[in-house]
């Protein structure tokens, strides 16, 4: 079924700790009628946001269209970790691409956190940058690989901003037995992602961008220009974009075999007073390196905000908080009697090597997608470079395209079966603690 409806109302925010604390403008027109621009854009999320702000900014005409709301997807229901790098090492992508490759992808990324540092402050301080994400492991082999990693980033590139932690020095921060190490990278951070995502719409807008909500692309004539057809709309454009992520119907095959979409899903408990203090002792977020990941954080009310139990079919399990609050108890015994306010599901898209696939669709047609869970600062960076490439700066856009994101096998018909099958190993190896 269409991942756009399988699990939403049409236009409705899912009832997260995000939606009832964020300040939402009302729906936006939709698409009605015919209208040229010199670039369309499917999907009004960070991608898509970022590259129409950037390409407005440079006098293209733009027009976004999104099915449901701005910031509605991922980009309104993620964790908020702002995170450094890639879901490879460095030294993982030095050797499979070459030291002045992997390089070059680092400073990517790096301008990814500097650009939304500046876009949050810009646009958003509501959505609250605040430094900090620590990464805890499980195993004294990844710690070591972990450690490894963080002094050939300061040899290499001279990021200095990670410290290596044993036991103790991540329980003194973060409260609990399971983990045999990590680090806490203070160069990352974590936001509040509704709100960021609101006001890099209402941004956009200014700068002159047409957003039109509650509208579903339903097909792309291709040719100069292309027609991007609504059920009672039209937009012929120069260029197009595709930036629906894990919410992009089958508009594209070429996505479609690289990109699936996967479910994530979070809590919020009730405000948690002195009680946070016991989890967490300093305001940072915290993801670790279970393949079916737990990521969490404090919110600005003292709740713990904690996520994971990744679903690899596009509905909702029929119990999301019960599985959720087995994991967050798993690790904070000490939460066993504190209950969710809100919780919630969201869908992503993943790679084959969890990494972002960035694709040319056409002579006048990108797309970038793909962003497993990194994809923050990631994917409104891809709506950058989408951006520079079609006004003739195609260097980054290039870099980027570069990374090794393979089709699934089988392409899009096969995927689903195939990586359930390879999530569940995972899941269960999880588990094993193997």
């Amino acid at each position: 079924m269409n991942p756009l409806y399988r699990n939403d109302a049409p236009g409705q925010f899912p009832d997260s700790w995000y939606a009832a604390t964020t300040t939402l403008p009302p729906q936006r027109p939709a698409l009605r009628g015919t209208y040229r621009a010199d670039v369309c854009i499917v999907g009004a999320g960070y991608t898509g946001l970022t590259a129409a702000l950037r390409l407005a900014q440079a006098g293209r005409r733009v027009i976004v269209i999104e099915a449901h709301r701005a910031g509605f997807g991922a980009s309104g229901r993620n964790g908020g970790q702002v995170g450094s790098g890639y879901n490879w090492h460095q030294m993982d992508l030095a050797k499979k691409l070459g030291p002045a490759h992997a390089r070059a992808l680092w400073d990517c990324s790096e301008q990814a956190k500097a650009d939304l540092h500046d876009l949050v402050n810009r646009h958003a301080p509501e959505a609250r940058w605040t430094p900090g994400v620590a990464f805890g492991t499980y195993k004294s082999a990844e710690r070591h690989a972990l450690h490894a990693e963080a002094e050939y980033l300061e040899r290499h590139y001279g990021y200095d901003r990670i410290t290596p932690l044993d036991r103790d020095g991540l329980r003194d921060i973060v409260h609990t037995g399971a983990y045999v190490g990590g680090w806490l990278d203070m160069g990352a951070a974590h936001i509040h992602p509704l709100r960021y995502a609101v006001g890099l719409a209402c941004a956009a807008e200014a700068a002159g961008v047409t957003i039109h909500e509650g509208s579903e692309v339903h097909h792309i004539q291709r040719g100069t220009p292309a027609s991007v057809q609504t059920a009672r709309g039209m937009v012929t454009a120069h260029h197009v974009i595709l930036a629906g992520n894990g919410y992009l119907p089958d508009l594209s095959r070429k996505v479609a075999a690289r990109v699936m979409p996967i479910n994530s899903f979070i809590g919020a408990t009730q405000p948690l007073g002195d009680l946070a203090d016991k989890v967490l002792s300093r305001d940072i977020a915290v993801a670790d390196s279970k393949f079916v990941v737990n990521y969490y954080r404090l919110s600005e009310d003292r709740r713990l905000l904690f996520g994971g139990r990744e679903s690899y079919g596009l509905g909702y399990p029929a119990d999301i908080s019960g599985a959720l609050h087995a994991r967050m108890v798993s690790l904070f015994p000490q939460l066993r009697e504190v209950a969710f306010d809100h919780v919630w599901g969201g869908t992503l898209g993943i790679t084959m090597t969890r990494l972002p696939a960035l694709q040319r669709l056409g002579p006048n047609m990108l797309s970038g997608a793909g962003f497993s869970g990194h994809g923050v600062a990631l994917s409104g960076f891809v709506g950058r470079v989408m951006a520079e490439a079609i006004v003739g700066q195609t260097d980054r856009f290039d870099i980027m395209a570069g990374l090794p994101v393979p089709n699934f096998p089988g392409g899009a018909r096969f995927r689903p079966p195939l990586l359930t099958l390879a999530m569940t190993w995972f899941a269960l190896r999880d588990r094993l603690g193997v």
